[in-house]
């Protein structure tokens, strides 16, 4: 169970962190900033790529954040966003609960500079309906997630 291995997570690494779940469905940035009550650029997505060498890396960044598409090349060099079946392979985590806790292998984190803009970020934990209250620095600690600059604004 996906929300489980990132309630282990959290356990392994004795990280008092509390996993909100809510009754509503959390799985687009719109549904979660509604449940949580917060502005859509504080929502803190997951999303999968396979870059140019080969590998799969995970990005999280601001809700409202947008892909640059030159800054992504030049960061990685080609990339594709994985097909949902993929990600659920890899992540083990639905997508719309996509998340860079409690992964069953490790995988390189990325974190946009788009998070620094917000003092606490809700990526979600592991489920459609659940997220955690986070600020971006103890975001980036726990997951050793490397700072990249590779979203344009919302605009």
């Amino acid at each position: 169970m996906s929300l489980q291995s990132v309630r282990e997570f959290f356990h392994a690494r004795d990280l008092q962190i509390p996993i909100i779940e809510t009754e509503a469905s959390t799985a687009t940035v719109a549904l979660a900033a509604e449940a949580h009550g917060v502005e859509p650029g504080r929502i803190a997505k997951t999303l999968a790529f396979r870059v140019g060498d080969g590998k799969v890396i995970l990005l999280v960044a601001s809700g409202i954040a947008r892909i640059d598409n030159r800054k992504f090349k030049d960061a990685f060099g080609k990339g594709k966003m994985l097909p949902p079946e993929e990600v659920v392979e890899l992540t083990s985590h639905p997508v719309g609960g996509v998340c860079p806790f409690g992964l069953p292998q490790p995988l390189p984190i990325y974190l946009d500079h788009s998070l620094n803009d917000f003092d606490e970020v809700l990526p979600a934990a592991g489920s459609i309906n659940s997220a955690v209250r986070i600020t971006p620095a103890v975001l980036a600690s726990i997951t050793a997630g490397q700072w990249v600059d590779v979203c344009g604004s919302a605009a």
